[in-house]
């Protein structure tokens, strides 16, 4: 078959069977190129749509890139049940089968360090939101009931900075809490990162995120990861954590990740492999 090379991961050699019905970007089954002792898992994406200048419109389509992701992540996915993968960015492609094998000899010691670090390691998502009250009048201080209708400026002033007060208290509670858990996490977990809050208005998710934080953990670890998770979530009333997971471990690729797909930008892509993309491929479910 005729086409680009998209490269999904770099791992090392397995036994084990993907899965026989896996399709991949662009509904291509994935399959191995073994190379110097390391596979790229890549499949063969039309240059109609990821050459520089169709890929770079793509990005502008949320449908097809939410498309694109999801068969992106599904690959990653059945590799880390039989193997522990090196991400790449979504959108990494290559021209040809000898453009990977070049990759790869080009940045054979970073690869071989990177998949050391992460072998047998898998990443886990935990997401801390403070829950949203409804606009309420607050309780009048002397007696602990609703508060009177404001019948003046000074009362609607009044109100105003109560309200004010009692959102402010319950961020900072929320804040405090979301610091003393990643604390927790990260004591137990051999790497953590913390990534910008995600925004309500394109996550969808109710309340405000306070902690949306990545955890380094072994395999073996896990479960117990979990439970450790688990017995917080009651902690704080008004607060939601979520986890997420196991996950190749894309929080903790380092530069090759990067280093990869900038390879890639000078030879079809362009910069449209990077940021635009850049997690596009698991942040939104982690």
């Amino acid at each position: 078959m005729t086409g680009l090379r998209y490269v999904y991961a770099v791992c090392r050699p397995f036994g084990a069977a993907l899965q026989s019905q896996l399709t991949g970007v662009a509904g291509d089954p994935p399959r191995l190129l073994n190379h110097h002792g390391l596979i790229a898992v890549v499949s063969h994406v039309p240059e109609r749509d990821f050459a520089e200048k169709p890929l770079r419109a793509h990005l502008e389509d949320l449908d097809w890139l939410t498309r694109t992701a999801r068969a992106h992540q599904g690959v990653i996915d059945a590799l880390t049940v039989v193997t522990t993968p090196l991400p790449l960015r979504l959108g990494t492609v290559f021209r040809d089968d000898s453009g990977v094998r070049v990759m790869i000899e080009e940045r054979e010691d970073a690869l071989r360090r990177a998949l050391d670090r992460l072998e047998g390691r898998v990443e886990w998502g935990v997401k801390v939101y403070a829950e949203t009250e409804p606009e309420s009048a607050p309780e009048r201080p002397e007696t602990g009931g609703p508060a009177e209708k404001a019948v003046s400026g000074r009362d609607y002033l009044r109100q105003r900075r109560q309200r004010a007060r009692a959102h402010e208290e319950t961020w900072q509670r929320a804040e405090q809490f979301a610091s003393r858990l990643h604390e927790t996490l990260s004591s137990y977990a051999e790497d953590s990162r913390l990534h910008a809050p995600q925004n309500a208005a394109l996550s969808g998710a109710p309340g405000r995120n306070v902690l949306n934080a990545a955890y380094l953990v072994p395999r073996a670890d896990s479960e117990e990861f979990v439970e450790l998770v688990d017995r917080t979530k009651d902690e704080a009333p008004g607060m939601r954590v979520e986890l997420t997971g196991p996950w190749a471990a894309y929080s903790f690729a380092g530069d090759i990740a990067g280093d990869v797909a900038g390879d890639v930008a000078g030879d079809v892509s362009g910069d449209a492999t990077g940021d635009a993309t850049g997690d596009a491929s698991g942040e939104e479910d982690r």
